[in-house]
């Protein structure tokens, strides 16, 4: 409902003698709608996005640049001082009439007070009428701050500050002495409706929201019927309902002030809200080096106006920047969507699933990349509700956006959307769910070949025997999963026949670990994390690499050798270690140690680890082959696996924090 609407509809509450001393809100929009209009000399902000003003106009109808601006200026220097003189005399008018009431308000409510045979329903009239003098001021007040706004927003100019500052000395702003009367009015209430509390324990308690709201939850308790009525006043309960709920309502108020003092900014604003005793539903915070901005919802119990009095002069004192927007009352800011409970930092919309993205480029993230992105965001309707960085280098590299996703949209109709625009930009887009086990992962398990380790051991083990290439071929076709993983291992276990044991001892030392990968597991064993390599390999190999970097477990195929110990036969003993078996192992280690799956990671980049990937709550393809970077959760075209940190939530700063600790 907008402002005017909604003023008229509460002004049509109050007496008709009222009425007329209302500020004039529609007045005041009219003459800022029917002469304001293209007069803004706040000129990026006045012309159309697409616009572009040119050095030399591009046809002789159009007006220079300079005298574009003279032409607003002008206008402008001459309707704000109307307008102005327009608004001092709706606030004159409207503070007149405070003044002539307030007094005959404050005697009729101390009379109440000092009557000892004051009844029920002469309490119940005098807190109706205070309450309705506070309600006319803070309407009042909203519909200037409102009408200010706007002519900010109309103008370019911003004077909404500093004329709220020269009401500050105004009468309707210096209320105080009566808004104290409140509390002794909700005692004396109390106590002649025959309710427990004792009138001598409240007559003395500050104006504020907490004592306040346990006088009227007293008062609500006894309407509603709950409570326990000992007078001859009890039939009068009934009629105070609608009061107590008057008493109840809440002005919601969003708060934001941005400045280059952090702490101070902050620290201003709070002290506004604890001396005028407001609620906080939620707060956001945002930096940029100096630059904080703070911003927060309250709940303004007292419809104490001198607040935005205070907040002016704390914004002038911390060269400040103060935005307010006061909500019309009966709207919540924490229900602006199907009942549903929003916080400052999310986007006020209904059937929203969130997500993390990790956006990721060692290289370095682009502004084309990172338009591209942006761009496809907006196209989906996706709302960007938190921007994390997680890299320290000189050049951005890594940031996590918090997102609110339509449901209509699919993971996997976004998954393959992503893949198709970041490949271009060799940049990588992890999307996961963000839900209490993200970052709350326990257990990781790694392929070896390719992943923690740069080679397929087999490869080297033929290598070292003359056959490279033949092994070379089934290796791939294996992985490209175009033949059965058994299938190839049998044929390629066969080829080494006769081979020297000692080959794998060669091999050993020439293995190469993939970049990041001993970072990796220092931080994760660091963290707590149990780790595991399952491989499609030989065991002797895996025990090495679980060896060399810390890992509690290893899992291979297990070659046989001859009787005298000294060649291999060509064979395997035991359970062949394929894709059916590894996501087998993933699940007993799991088991094994009290694990559930949702908090497991995975790790590889053949087509025989899809499955253990997809057992995985967060499945993560490695440099993968392209079939597996389109079944895979995530993906990872990185150099380093020690990105995968960033995945996994942990900034760059907290994964050197983490080395030290071993």
């Amino acid at each position: 409902m907008k402002y005017g609407n909604y003023l008229a509809q509460q002004q049509s509450d109050f007496p008709e003698s009222w009425r007329k001393h209302f500020i004039d809100y529609d007045t005041l929009k009219t003459f800022l709608k029917d002469l304001m209009v293209d007069t803004n000399v706040r000129l990026t902000t006045a012309f159309a996005p697409t616009h572009v003003f040119q050095f030399v106009p591009a046809t002789p109808q159009e007006p220079t640049f300079d005298q574009l601006l003279s032409t607003r200026l002008s206008t402008v220097a001459k309707l704000t001082p109307q307008f102005i003189r327009l608004l001092d005399a709706e606030v004159q008018k409207f503070n007149n009439f405070f003044v002539a009431i307030k007094d005959n308000t404050k005697k009729l409510v101390q009379s109440t007070l000092d009557s000892p045979q004051a009844d029920v329903k002469q309490c119940e009239q005098s807190l109706r009428d205070l309450l309705m003098l506070e309600r006319f001021v803070f309407l009042n007040f909203t519909a200037v701050a409102k009408a200010l706004k706007k002519h900010d927003k109309w103008s370019g100019l911003q004077i909404r500050e500093p004329y709220l500052m020269r009401t500050s000395g105004m009468s309707f702003v210096q209320s105080t002495s009566l808004m104290r009367l409140k509390p002794e009015l909700l005692a004396k209430l109390t106590g002649a409706m025959g309710a427990p509390t004792a009138i001598s324990e409240l007559l003395d308690l500050p104006a504020d929201s907490k004592s306040i709201a346990n006088a009227t939850a007293e008062l609500r308790s006894i309407a509603s019927g709950d409570g326990s009525l000992q007078t001859k006043e009890s039939k009068d309960a009934s009629s105070i309902g609608p009061l107590v709920e008057l008493m109840h309502e809440t002005q919601t108020v969003m708060i934001s002030l941005r400045g280059p003092h952090g702490t101070d900014i902050i620290g201003a604003v709070l002290g506004c809200l604890k001396k005028h005793h407001c609620k906080i539903a939620d707060f956001s915070l945002s930096r940029l080096h100096h630059d904080v901005t703070f911003g927060v919802l309250v709940y303004l119990q007292n419809r104490d106006v001198d607040l935005f009095g205070d907040l002016v002069t704390a914004a002038q004192k911390w060269d400040g920047t103060l935005s307010f927007d006061v909500q019309d009352a009966r709207l919540k800011a924490s229900k602006l969507a199907d009942a549903s409970q929003y916080a400052l930092s999310e986007a006020p919309y209904a059937r929203r699933t969130k997500y993390i993205a990790t956006v990721l480029n060692e290289r370095g993230l682009t502004p084309e990349f990172l338009s591209d992105w942006l761009n496809w965001l907006l196209e989906k309707k996706i709302s960007v509700e938190q921007m994390r960085r997680l890299d320290s280098h000189s050049t951005l590299m890594c940031v996590e956006f918090r997102l609110s996703v339509p449901d209509t949209l699919s993971p996997d109709e976004m998954k393959s959307e992503l893949i198709a625009i970041s490949t271009g930009h060799q940049a990588d887009v992890a999307l996961q769910p963000d839900n209490v086990f993200r970052r709350q992962k326990r257990l990781v398990v790694f392929d070896m070949d390719s992943t923690l380790i740069q080679q397929e051991v087999i490869d080297e083990i033929a290598r070292a025997t003359g056959i490279e290439k033949e092994v070379a071929a089934i290796t791939e076709s294996a992985m490209q999963g175009e033949i059965d993983f058994k299938e190839s291992l049998a044929r390629r276990v066969a080829l080494l026949k006769g081979t020297p044991v000692t080959a794998l001892e060669d091999v050993k030392r020439s293995l190469v670990f993939t970049d990041g990968a001993h970072f990796l597991c220092r931080a994760l064993k660091s963290a707590g994390f149990k780790l595991a390599v399952i491989s499609g390999g030989f065991m002797p190999l895996a025990k090495y690499v679980k060896a060399e970097l810390g890992l509690d477990y290893a899992f291979a195929n297990q070659l046989q050798v001859s009787a005298d110990g000294k060649s291999l036969t060509g064979v395997t003993v035991g359970p062949v270690v394929d894709a059916t078996r590894k996501a087998e192992l993933l699940e007993v280690i799991a088991q094994a140690e009290g694990i559930a799956l949702d908090q497991v990671v995975a790790v590889g980049d053949g087509a025989n680890d899809l499955l253990m990937l997809g057992k995985a709550s967060l499945g993560i393809a490695f440099n993968a082959k392209p079939r597996v970077q389109q079944q895979a959760r995530a993906r990872i075209n990185q150099k380093s696996l020690a990105n995968i940190l960033y995945l996994m939530g942990y900034s760059e700063s907290e994964a050197a924090e983490l080395q030290l600790q071993i």
